[in-house]
């Protein structure tokens, strides 16, 4: 099975994002994204990079965080998942840059 593997920082917290292909799945910690991350604030920066690159339906998502709070691990999420899509495909870092997405955030 083909996978691309990003980690992910923010704060307090870690995420190890694995991309595998699929429909477009999100799963944290082994639940849907909509139960992880109660309020949509916190399930929008998770699916950036992957609307932004229009991989959104490509690829499902499985995110393993840990660390801090549910805020952090959002962000942490949105970087391993913009460096796991950056290892499947390098001509997606110039658009990812430019958004900002594969910079950490302290």
């Amino acid at each position: 099975m083909v996978q691309y593997l990003g980690t992910g920082r923010r704060k307090r917290s870690v995420a190890r994002v694995f991309l595998r292909p699929g429909q477009g799945n999100i799963q944290v910690n082994g639940k849907p994204i909509d139960s992880y991350f109660p309020t949509e604030s916190l399930r929008v920066p998770v699916k950036q990079p992957l609307l932004a690159t229009e991989t959104a339906d490509k690829f499902d998502v499985l995110i393993l965080a840990n660390g801090g709070g549910v805020a952090g691990q959002a962000g942490a999420a949105r970087l391993g998942i913009a460096r796991a899509l950056v290892e499947f495909n390098v001509e997606l870092r110039q658009r990812l840059k430019k958004l900002g997405f594969l910079t950490r955030d302290p």
